[in-house]
């Protein structure tokens, strides 16, 4: 079972128990009825929220096929280098190997920072060359991105139409 199927479970869980207590309640006064009433309003409130946010979270996950093509996204240097990437934290953090070596406009790629962009031609993160001939990367997607001092907050989210040059 995955999280979000835990964390529904869950609150299905405590959905029903807010409701078993309300109807089965050993003082039903109404100031009583009403207490419990609000928790089960809560809990369907809770529900209502979260559901809905897990779906698109779940909906959400970068695929490395997805962190392959940002990386040629970002930067005109790397495009037709044909990135394969592996995860090594899930929607944080990958490896990523060019089958090609980029375009020879850096001498020594070792260290060059370039942006990652999504689908959406939104910045969504950054990689580091660990090699100086620039055919392997570790690539970080959101605050991981910028917590690695490859991109500035302020870039993330920008809207990058075309690779970047240069």
């Amino acid at each position: 079972m995955t999280d979000v199927q835990n964390t529904l479970r869950q609150l299905a869980d405590a959905l029903e128990s807010a409701a078993d207590a309300d109807l089965h309640t050993a003082s039903p006064t109404p100031a009583r009825r009403r207490r419990i009433s609000t928790r089960v309003a809560i809990a369907v409130a809770v529900v209502a929220v979260l559901v809905p946010g897990m779906a698109l979270a779940a909906s959400q996950l970068i695929g490395t096929g997805d962190v392959e093509q940002s990386l040629p996204a970002g930067t005109l240097a790397l495009a037709g280098t044909n990135p394969t990437c592996e995860v090594v934290v899930q929607d944080v953090e990958y490896r990523c190997t060019l089958e090609r070596a980029p375009a020879p406009e850096v001498s020594d790629w070792k260290g060059t920072v370039e942006p990652t962009v999504d689908a959406t031609k939104h910045v969504n993160g950054g990689c580091r060359s660990l090699t100086s001939d620039g055919r392997s990367w570790r690539c970080y997607l959101g605050r991981a991105a910028v917590h690695e001092q490859i991109i500035g907050a302020g870039f993330l989210g920008e809207y990058a139409p075309s690779p970047g040059r240069g």
